[in-house]
């Protein structure tokens, strides 16, 4: 069980943090659509606080546990490349990414946050069933 706390923490702390943003400012903590408004100059304090944040967060990890948070990654850099810009793609048809519709879309009950997510695991799905099927 102790090897979940730190995922139970950080779950935890992020549904804290965006209940804490739509309480006060009325957003969605939907990280596109944040990264987005930073890239467009659209309110570049609270915005650029909540990116800040986000950067920081590994930092704040290392202060507290004494070490960086362990990250195994097996995929390729291409791959890993790729899977990125299908992620960015797919954040961008779908009107918001995992977080936006995941963590609040879901909890506000709305039906595009639903359709969404079932994309989203529908997709996950099947590009593990293709990724080891082929064995990369």
């Amino acid at each position: 069980m102790a090897a979940y706390w730190p995922s139970l923490i950080g779950g935890m702390l992020i549904g804290l943090s965006a209940a804490v943003l739509l309480l006060i400012n009325g957003r969605i903590a939907g990280i596109s659509g944040i990264v987005g408004r930073l890239a467009q100059g659209a309110d570049i304090a609270s915005n650029g606080a909540f990116v800040l944040g986000l950067v920081l967060g590994p930092v704040l990890y290392l202060l507290a546990f004494g070490a960086w948070p362990a990250v195994t990654i097996t995929a390729s850099w291409p791959l890993l490349i790729l899977a990125g810009l299908l992620v960015g793609f797919g954040t961008r048809m779908g009107s918001g990414c995992t977080s936006g519709h995941g963590v609040l879309g879901l909890a506000r009950l709305s039906p595009r946050s639903f359709v969404a997510v079932a994309s989203f695991l529908a997709a996950a799905i099947l590009a593990v069933a293709v990724i080891r099927g082929v064995g990369a």
